[in-house]
């Protein structure tokens, strides 16, 4: 089981703070999947979002592992 938590603009295009998949094979499928999910307007965000995977930044080709936690952050700014 996979956890993902939105962040920010990125909650709120979803309509939600978090949700748990069964499984994503890479970050690339994951994104498809949650764009596919959550509509265009999520998809517009997410193009502006990192994912981050257990903490890390990984490319889209990367394998998400079982249990894996994957925080969606859209661009901050501030000091």
């Amino acid at each position: 089981m996979i956890r993902v938590r939105y962040f920010a603009g990125a909650a709120d295009a979803a309509g939600r703070d978090e949700m748990h998949l069964d499984a994503a094979s890479t970050v690339g499928a994951l994104k498809r999947h949650l764009a596919e999910s959550h509509g265009a307007e999520f998809a517009g965000v997410l193009g502006r979002c990192s994912l981050m995977v257990n903490g890390s930044r990984l490319g889209d080709d990367a394998a998400i592992p079982d249990a894996a936690t994957v925080d969606v952050l859209p661009p901050f700014a501030g000091g």
